[in-house]
């Protein structure tokens, strides 16, 4: 069993992403950083069929969109696990 990672401080978000490109994996993080500030993206290989996984950290208390009518999906969303971790994590 692998150790416990550290929780990000208040407010900030540890994002991974795991893509079959590179380039879906830049897309995605592209998207985050258009809502949200954050920090340098780290990639790494994602297994032996050329896939990656993203890392980025995004800042959830400062938004480049403020829209007070417009309901954030995350805020709103409802996990279908249920706070279990995926098969491939802690």
């Amino acid at each position: 069993m692998r150790p416990a990672e550290p929780m990000p401080s208040a407010g900030m978000a540890e994002v991974r992403i795991v893509a079959a490109s590179p380039e879906a994996a830049r897309r995605v993080a592209e998207v985050l950083r258009h809502r949200f500030p954050a920090t340098e993206q780290r990639s790494y290989p994602a297994g032996h069929d050329g896939g990656t996984r993203l890392h980025i950290t995004v800042d959830t208390t400062h938004t480049s969109e403020p829209d007070a009518a417009a309901r954030p999906w995350l805020a709103t969303s409802e996990s279908a696990a249920r706070d279990r971790p995926h098969a491939d994590e802690v």
